[in-house]
């Protein structure tokens, strides 16, 4: 009898242990399911995060790399330039240097004439090389030389070597000639494809260099070209397409640490952030046309120093031979101060559109007044052509206003942690907190439905309750029993603390998603105001440009002739 009830303790012995295991079996399972359901939603968030970082890695290793490309093929295309045409830099500077050194009579003019033959075997196709010795027979009353190298040099270019020749018989004091060069250099032009060294007429005409009578024929002839311009179809549409592109190249991006909610928690962002920099431009062309209106013109001492300026930027900057290498330069220059940027670059080149061969003169003042840099036009040249090209200006910049006011969000849509909504102007707050509050309470209550007893605790229940019953016939089962009435509720305890749990961590969710609301519906209000603040600013370019007119930047400097204005 006592081994039997021996035998009985030690068999419900390890029945308990086993119940005991199971339970803990069971509750571990429990556990490691609720935690593998959080780290997947973890692994997600975390997903794309890393996704994200990998792109933007990817995306500045490739700019990187863009970089240092340019910055190793803009030496080469330098170092070709100055392989390839570095002969020509000595007779450009050859050219300024027999005309001063004819001012100071300091050398003779045997050794000048003897000096240029050289020039002309060294630059066998360079235009410049006859005109310079042209020049040197000019200087030494060769006629008959000077003729036959100027018709040389005609043939090479006859537009470049008028110009040239019309500067220098300025530079001379010889007004008849230089107006007959003028007239030459006129008749060879048409307006809607001209040469790239206009510039240099256009600066001496602003800069009163070319005298009173070559002013006037100037100004005429800008007025017929823009007249005859204006005559065809679609000019104003055209003209309106030019300046918009203009006008876009002077757009800045946003600060980056600008509405930071709104750019975490709206898909709306892009449009918010394109409009407000669409804004801003209206800041951005008031300044960058006040500054240039604002700024002084030092005039050259005299029209010696003011033709030399004119001549070297003919001689230097405008010949066609080295016009693809002076595009890669550009290209790459633009690549290098856009960080890498291909597309940028690209979008930039194709805009400026300065390093053409030939260009509309409509497009020229286009480029004059917001490409200086590349189409090397002077001060003058830019208020000039700002001047000219005031009301197309207007009529593009109205456009890009209207444009831009009509692709204002009126609805901003945010989303936090799975919860979607929207405000126009962040005054529904309480609506959007309420709704976010029971957005959180439905899904806190989801979650906690969520978390139920097992199966295994149901069986143990069900198991008790036969073990119960049992153990009326068979004292010994109420042992059973009671073990899995214990296995039973102490699993309903876990599920209560499991529950609270949940509680907690979704009210620490929704006390963090509130505070990125109540931020992003901040912002939203800043956002609103600042757009309307720069939105404002529109008028001011127009009341800019409504304050100048071309007469004001035509005439300057060395032409004290009185200007006869109509």
């Amino acid at each position: 009898m006592s081994s039997e009830q021996s035998i009985s303790r030690a068999n419900l012995t390890y029945i308990e242990n086993s119940l005991n295991s199971l339970e803990n079996g069971v509750n571990y399972v429990s556990n490691q399911v609720d935690t593998v359901n959080s780290e997947v939603v973890d692994i997600r968030n975390n997903l794309n995060h890393l996704i994200q970082e990998f792109q933007d890695y990817v995306k500045k290793d490739l700019l990187e790399k863009s970089l240092q490309l340019a910055e190793t093929r803009i030496v080469k295309v330098r170092q070709e330039l100055e392989t390839s045409y570095g002969h020509y830099g000595e007779v450009r500077r050859r050219v300024t240097g027999i005309l001063q050194a004819v001012d100071v009579g300091l050398v003779k003019k045997e050794t000048i004439e003897n000096s240029t033959e050289e020039h002309m075997l060294a630059a066998p196709r360079y235009w410049l090389a006859p005109c310079l010795i042209s020049l040197s027979a000019w200087l030494n009353d060769n006629k008959e030389l000077a003729d036959k190298a100027m018709l040389e040099a005609l043939r090479r270019d006859s537009e470049k070597t008028s110009l040239f020749f019309a500067l220098v018989t300025r530079r001379g004091a010889r007004y008849k000639a230089s107006s007959d060069w003028l007239d030459k250099y006129f008749g060879l032009q048409n307006p809607e494809s001209l040469e790239r060294e206009i510039v240099v007429l256009i600066d001496g005409f602003t800069n009163g260099i070319f005298g009173p009578n070559a002013r006037m024929n100037c100004g005429r002839q800008i007025e017929s070209w823009i007249s005859e311009l204006s005559q065809k179809a679609g000019f104003i549409e055209e003209q309106n397409a030019q300046w918009k592109v203009a006008l876009e190249s002077k757009l800045e991006e946003l600060n980056d640490q600008s509405y930071p909610y709104l750019k975490a928690h709206s898909q709306t962002w892009p449009r918010l952030e394109s409009s407000l920099e669409g804004a801003k431009i209206h800041r951005t062309i008031t300044d960058y046309f006040t500054e240039i209106l604002g700024r002084e013109i030092t005039p050259a001492k005299s029209i010696a120093y003011a033709v030399d300026g004119l001549l070297d930027t003919l001689v230097s900057k405008f010949d066609d031979e080295e016009l693809p290498l002076r595009n890669d330069e550009r290209l790459l220059s633009l690549i290098i101060q856009q960080n890498g940027d291909n597309a940028t670059a690209q979008k930039m080149f194709k805009n400026e559109n300065t390093l053409k061969e030939r260009v509309s003169f409509t497009q020229l003042l286009t480029n004059f007044a917001m490409h200086p840099e590349v189409s090397n036009a002077s001060i003058a040249t830019q208020k000039f052509s700002i001047a000219w090209s005031k009301e197309w200006i207007k009529h593009a910049h109205d456009d890009l206003t209207a444009e831009n006011r009509a692709t204002i969000p009126i609805d901003i849509d945010l989303e936090i942690d799975q919860w979607t909504g929207q405000t126009q102007d962040g005054s529904n707050e309480e609506e959007l907190v309420s709704s976010l509050e029971n957005n959180m309470e439905q899904r806190k209550q989801f979650a906690i439905s969520q978390v139920k007893l097992k199966m295994a605790h149901w069986a143990a229940l069900a198991g008790g309750i036969l073990f119960a019953i049992g153990g009326f016939s068979t004292p010994f089962l109420f042992l059973f029993a009671a073990a899995c009435g214990w296995y039973f509720y102490s699993g309903k305890q876990g599920i209560q603390k499991r529950k609270d749990q949940v509680a907690e961590d979704f009210r620490v969710l929704s006390e963090k998603s509130k505070q990125k609301l109540l931020a992003a519906l901040a912002e939203t209000v800043d956002w609103r105001k600042e757009y309307a603040h720069e939105d404002a600013n529109a008028s001011l370019v127009t009341e800019l440009l409504d304050s100048i007119n071309p007469e004001q930047y035509s005439f300057s400097s060395h032409d004290t002739a009185r200007a006869v204005v109509n």
